[in-house]
């Protein structure tokens, strides 16, 4: 029996939301204090960067101004910095993104996959990585959009081959470009489509030609895919970790670079023990953080 490819250690992004209505978390990371109690945790799990969400995008979140995200991104990005902790930004605003890239992002990740075209020549002077998310909605937060007919990997290969394609016209060089298929609402409202993407995260990889991101943590989706089956209730939020899990382990053998979750510590586990069932060496946290 021929011996299983090696597998690929994903870079664990950590999820720190800084508003009062994220689906999971929202409320409890507002303060400076709280928010970097968490930054450093989060770190110390495995994380690779901490990004910073100052506006929720599920359907139901509230519209937030640039000027309010900015607000409460202020005293966080000044705590992460002095204390050398590696951030990404979590907006689609585009004031947001620029006081972000004068405050020393690392990262910015844009679910409208940045389609503001003016901002692109002042993103090609900058050196951060940014992650181009895929959207059936392609501008604002999720909505609930039915799914769409025909296969989910041809459409996202065709947005990210135009939006690739102009951002590298732009000067924007293609290794800085990550690619996130979006998943839950931004594929459509029921699990199907965001199940048949995972299914195709190694062929995406390989047909963009840059590295992939994947966001599924605690997603309506898995909910539902766990729903209780006398009622028909979604599993609850607070209950979605094992499904998060699965869902992310099994992104992590397509070979993905990046896994953004709120469960960093966990995910780490569940890492180690697979790569130790397959041979390989045992990771702590921070030779994750060396080897991704």
């Amino acid at each position: 029996m021929p011996k299983p490819s090696k597998p690929r250690v994903p870079a664990l992004v950590g999820i720190l939301n800084i508003t009062e209505d994220s689906f999971s978390d929202g409320g409890l990371f507002l303060t400076k204090d709280r928010a970097m109690d968490q930054a450093h945790q989060l770190m110390d799990s495995g994380a690779r960067l901490v990004e910073l969400g100052p506006a929720s995008s599920h359907p139901d979140a509230q519209k937030v101004t640039a000027e309010l995200e900015i607000a409460r991104l202020d005293s966080v990005v000044g705590a992460l910095v002095e204390a050398e902790i590696p951030f990404a930004v979590d907006s689609f605003q585009t004031a947001t993104q620029r006081w972000a890239l004068a405050g020393g992002a690392s990262m910015l990740n844009d679910i409208q996959g940045f389609a503001d075209e003016s901002f692109w020549d002042e993103l090609a002077d900058h050196s951060c990585d940014l992650v181009v998310m895929h959207s059936i909605q392609q501008r604002g937060p999720a909505t609930r959009a039915s799914d769409r007919e025909g296969p989910t990997l041809d459409r996202v290969l065709a947005f990210f081959a135009t939006r690739l394609a102009e951002l590298e016209r732009a000067g924007i060089a293609r290794k800085r470009l990550v690619v996130d298929p979006g998943m839950g609402f931004f594929l459509g409202t029921s699990p199907a489509p965001s199940l048949e993407m995972l299914r195709e995260l190694s062929r995406l990889r390989r047909e963009v030609g840059c590295r992939v991101l994947v966001s599924v943590s605690r997603k309506s989706f898995l909910g539902a895919l766990c729903s209780d089956s006398e009622t028909g209730s979604e599993r609850p939020i607070a209950e979605r970790l094992p499904a998060t899990l699965a869902a992310e382990l099994f992104a992590a053998r397509q070979g993905v670079d990046f896994i953004r979750t709120h469960d960093v510590r966990s995910l780490c586990d569940a890492l180690r023990i697979s790569l130790s069932l397959e041979g390989e060496s045992f990771f702590a946290p921070a030779s994750l953080r060396q080897i991704c």
